[in-house]
């Protein structure tokens, strides 16, 4: 059986590239029955997969384009090309497909469709116009589909509720972690030499992950004499200006705040986890979190938000907090650095909890899945 791969709005240094890279780089197709792999997809996202006996990358120019002509070319010709290369079973991890191939399992990797409290944050602006339009886009595609994956229990509650009536097939499987992130937890305590307690968060900087919060927990700790420093990465996103705004009016100058930016070097961003006391994430809207699982690999004590999926994957390894309340944010790390053994147990905790999630477990489970899809369900 050739299976078909649309990867065509699978675009970014994203989640979404990084689990299609390591789900093919830990899979081997033909133990499940299918023979060859056609991945439709950018240059850019192609670059990203190992060459494979069993894949092939196939490009068209006008995936490197725009989302309309993107969404065109998938509308148009994704079927035509596929049935030319005899795919006769299409795996849409990108969450929409319009086409007629069947069967086909779709992927959920994209709550904020699916929230709209979170969606309008972005308030009236393209973003959310995105948003209407994907949870339209995706809505029909999981009613049509012969299975949908979820990576939490979470995400696959709160979108059949909004789907309502018949769902098709569906299941659960997390994200994994990359082997080089795990390491066994190294608790200090006081920091040698009188040096600062360094938090660290990792997030693209968007309405929902709410960085220009952790800044004002991270100033309240200061102010009430916690030695801490806050270093900050992620690409810029729609809410630049909070960011900005709480950066400049706290730490005008850089003494505390070291924001990074975006690092897409798996060496500097093990380096920041190996270097970093404390790991925050203050994100209020997930599926799942890669960079949240390589903080447990790299057994990290973790202050967490208490929102989404975030208690189902870090359960009672994490201290939990409001991400709209700094107050809340800042007790949560000031208990993990007031007690030591605290935060050993919780970095342990964390390590222990993410050996669950490797991505051979996740291509095991997805290609089993998709078989059982493909015999019929």
């Amino acid at each position: 059986m050739c299976l078909a791969l649309d990867a065509s709005n699978i675009r970014g240094v994203g989640g979404g590239v990084t689990h299609l890279r390591e789900l093919l780089r830990a899979a081997y197709p033909p133990e499940y029955g299918f023979s060859q792999i056609f991945v439709w997809g950018g240059a850019a996202t192609l670059s990203e997969l190992d060459n494979r006996p069993w894949l092939c990358k196939m490009h068209d120019p006008i995936l490197d384009r725009n989302l309309p002509l993107r969404a065109g070319w998938q509308l148009l010709q994704l079927d035509r090309v596929a049935r030319q290369n005899r795919c006769n079973f299409l795996f849409a991890p990108g969450g929409v497909y319009a086409g007629n191939i069947r069967p086909f399992v779709a992927m959920s990797q994209n709550m904020l469709p699916f929230e709209w409290t979170e969606a309008r944050r972005y308030g009236v602006s393209a973003w959310t116009l995105k948003f209407l339009l994907l949870r339209y886009a995706q809505s029909a595609t999981f009613k049509r589909a012969d299975g949908i994956i979820f990576l939490t229990e979470y995400a696959r509650n709160k979108v059949c509720q909004l789907l309502g009536g018949a769902v098709p097939l569906t299941t659960i499987i997390p994200h994994g972690v990359a082997a080089e992130y795990r390491h066994p937890p190294r608790i200090s305590n006081p920091p040698a030499r009188n040096a600062p307690y360094r938090l660290l968060y990792i997030s693209t900087i968007a309405p929902y992950k709410h960085q220009w919060r952790v800044i004002q927990a991270a100033a309240q700790l200061r102010q009430s004499g916690v030695n801490v420093t806050l270093e900050l990465i992620g690409a810029l996103g729609p809410a630049s200006h909070k960011f900005f705004d709480a950066l400049n009016r706290l730490d005008p100058v850089r003494a505390w705040v070291h924001y990074r930016g975006e690092v897409s070097s798996h060496d500097e961003l093990r380096h920041s986890l190996e270097a970093a006391d404390v790991f925050v994430f203050a994100s209020s809207c997930e599926t799942i979190s890669i960079t949240l699982l390589e903080a447990m690999a790299s057994g990290l004590p973790i202050a967490c938000s208490n929102r989404g999926p975030m208690p189902e994957v870090l359960g009672e390894a994490g201290i939990y907090f409001d991400p709209e309340q700094p107050a809340q944010i800042a007790a949560a790390i000031c208990q993990l650095l007031d007690d030591p053994a605290l935060r050993e147990q919780k970095a342990w905790l964390a390590y222990e909890r993410a050996k669950a999630f490797t991505w051979e477990r996740c291509a095991q489970e997805t290609f089993s899945f998709l078989a059982q899809v493909a015999a019929g369900g």
